[in-house]
């Protein structure tokens, strides 16, 4: 009996033994198509991340454009809402000095036949309140951040009163207007407009700088290099010079044309 004992409990140990030996083994190699999809799924994910790293790389360096961009323009910004606010005044105060001396106007005006007859409007004082409300208006629109509302308001005061003195910084802050909501086309337009028609400006040169941020904006890099190269001949040693020459940074080294 003992030994029957003996032979049970060793041909249940063997029988243990294979088991153990066969789950092993099974455990110890998995299916062959389960490994394929895993090498596959990582290559997969390495093709993804190679494209996204290339795509961060890019939306990078345009928002180092943006924000040089949109850096220059609120400085820019400032400095002339100041400006401009003390120098209203003095043109409201001036306005009537014109009617006082009408009768010399036909004179002062006659080597230009083609620019006689508008002056006169102006010389209202009616029409300079009437021409210096518009302007505020659109002014504080682009104060205020609406800059679709004061692109209207500028474009409307163009229209409206295209020989105010007012004019060119008209030009000036319509350009400015469409800039800084990404409409660089018209932005350019109105930039070169200024400088076509006021080259002697005191904002010529300040638009000419714009002129190139929207060629950069544009990828018209060739344009844009021989806008900045003109600002570095014309404004050497000064702050104008300088920013001239961080605009070139923006400009890829190979680029030609757009």
């Amino acid at each position: 009996m003992a030994a029957s004992a003996a032979m049970i409990v060793a041909g249940a140990g063997i029988t243990a033994a294979s088991a153990q030996d066969a789950y092993q083994g099974s455990a110890a190699a998995p299916p062959p198509s389960n490994s394929l999809a895993l090498v596959n799924q990582i290559q997969a994910m390495r093709d993804q991340m190679q494209q996204m790293q290339g795509q961060i790389e890019e939306l990078q360096h345009q928002l180092r454009q943006l924000q040089q961009t949109g850096k220059d323009q609120y400085v820019d910004l400032d400095s002339r809402v100041g400006k401009l606010e003390h120098a209203q005044p003095a043109a409201s105060a001036s306005a009537p000095t014109p009617v006082a001396s009408a009768a010399s106007a036909p004179a002062l005006s006659a080597p230009s036949a083609s620019k006689a007859l508008p002056p006169a409007k102006p010389a209202s004082p009616a029409d300079q309140a009437a021409a210096q409300a518009d302007f505020d208006a659109a002014f504080k629109s682009l104060r205020a951040g609406n800059y679709v509302d004061s692109a209207r308001g500028f474009r409307a005061f163009i229209d409206k009163y295209p020989d105010s003195t007012l004019a060119p910084n008209a030009y000036y802050w319509l350009g400015s207007s469409y800039q800084v909501t990404q409409n660089y086309k018209p932005a350019l337009t109105a930039f070169q407009t200024l400088l076509r028609k006021y080259p002697d400006d005191a904002k010529a040169a300040e638009a000419q700088l714009r002129v190139a941020d929207c060629q950069i904006a544009l990828k018209d890099f060739a344009a844009a290099r021989t806008t900045l190269q003109a600002v570095i001949k014309a404004h050497p040693g000064t702050p104008l010079e300088k920013r001239a020459r961080d605009r070139m940074n923006d400009i890829p080294p190979s680029a030609g044309t757009k």
